[in-house]
Formats: structure tokens, sequence, C-alpha cells
């Protein structure tokens, strides 16, 4: 049985959510708190928890705080935050201080009730919504980075085109065969393409190759 403490100043909001944690038999609601020092004091006088579900904005103590003071007083305890703030600096922060999940409150409720089972089993979890958000924000960064370091290489138009066959798959005799060159030909332009991208191997040129915009 998976014993959670839920930590949720608002009423309502904390009501819906014992609600959906309720009708699963495998989820007991232990206890439940309007702010961290509430989580503290339950804790203090036995109650036993192998998870806090709680929010970041509350009174007195907040959910970073409650983190810091369960790693010192309860440190088996794991804590999930459910929280509607979703900007990566209190995501950030939260992991950085020992958190397990971060959820945004418009999770579905599989997801809810996936997430603390997946921490329960020792693993940590991000919401879906905030892993692809974050995903598209390194994939956006990362390609002008690569396009800039790639503006400063040139690349002769056989390069370019055997860029495009590495990266759709062909062999160094396939290459050799479609552009009529000879097969240590190919191997001399892709080894120089290997070093002018200070690429460790053909799989991080590819990577190269699509980051910097030349292979779609």
């Amino acid at each position: 049985m998976l014993k959670v403490i839920l930590a949720e100043d608002h009423n309502i909001v904390r009501n819906g959510i014992r609600m959906l944690l309720e009708a699963d038999t495998d989820i007991s609601i232990v206890a439940e708190a309007v702010n961290g020092r509430e989580v503290i004091d339950l804790i203090a006088a036995g109650i036993s928890a192998d998870i806090v579900l709680a929010d970041i904005n509350m009174p007195e103590l907040d959910g970073i705080m409650l983190i810091k003071q369960l790693k010192i007083v309860s440190p088996d305890i794991r804590v999930v935050i459910l929280s509607m703030l979703d900007n990566e600096k209190y995501v950030s922060q939260a992991f950085t201080e020992g958190a397990y999940g971060y959820l945004l409150k418009n999770v579905s409720a599989d997801e809810l009730l996936f997430s603390l089972k997946h921490v329960h089993t020792g693993g940590k979890y991000i919401c879906a919504e905030l892993s692809i958000r974050m995903l598209d924000t390194l994939i956006n960064s990362s390609v002008p980075a690569a396009a800039a370091v790639s503006n400063n290489i040139e690349f002769s138009s056989r390069e370019i085109e055997i860029l495009h066959l590495v990266a759709e798959g062909l062999t160094n005799a396939e290459m050799s065969d479609k552009l009529f060159i000879s097969k240590r030909t190919i191997e001399g332009h892709r080894q120089s393409l290997i070093e002018k991208t200070g690429s460790r191997n053909t799989a991080a040129l590819i990577r190269f190759a699509v980051l910097s915009g030349i292979v779609h």
C-alpha cells in the first residue's frame, strides 16, 4: 500500500485530489495538511508515509522548504510537487533540493496515479507537458548554436552530398556506386568531414548535420 500525505492549502483543490487518489485501492491518504509545517508536525507525531504530495505555494512553510526539512527529519519520505507553477526555474529548484517528481495541476488522473507509483518504486517523474516543453526549449537552443559553428566551416558540394548520403545510412561502398567515385575517395571525404566538424564518430557527424540544418 502506498501511503501519501497530501499537503495543499486550498480545501476544494485538496478534496478533489483526495477523491482521485482514494479511487485507487493501492493508495492510502494517511494525513492531510494545509502547509509544510503541518506535514513536519504530523511526521513528528508518528505518522508514517511513503510520499508527500505537496504544492509549492503554501503558507508558513512552502513546498521547497518542506523538501529541505524532510531531508533532515525523515529522508526516506519522497516529495512530489503538484503545482500551477510551470516555470523551469521552479522545476529545477525542486529537483535540486531533492524532489522526486514535479506535476502541473492540470495533469490527468491517470498520469497523477502513475507518477506516484513510479516514484514509490524508486524513479523520478516530470509530467508530460513539462517534459515536452523543456525538450522543445533544448532543441531550439541547440540548433542555432550548431548552425553558428557550421557557418565557420567550409564544405565542398561533394562533402555536402556525402553528408546527406551518410545521414541516409548508406555504406561507403553504396556511396561509391551512387556517386561513381572510388571507395577510397569516399573514405577520404568522410574522414575529412569528421575532422572538420570535430565529430567523434559517424553518429556525431549526422547529429551535427541535422542540428546545423545541412540535413533535414
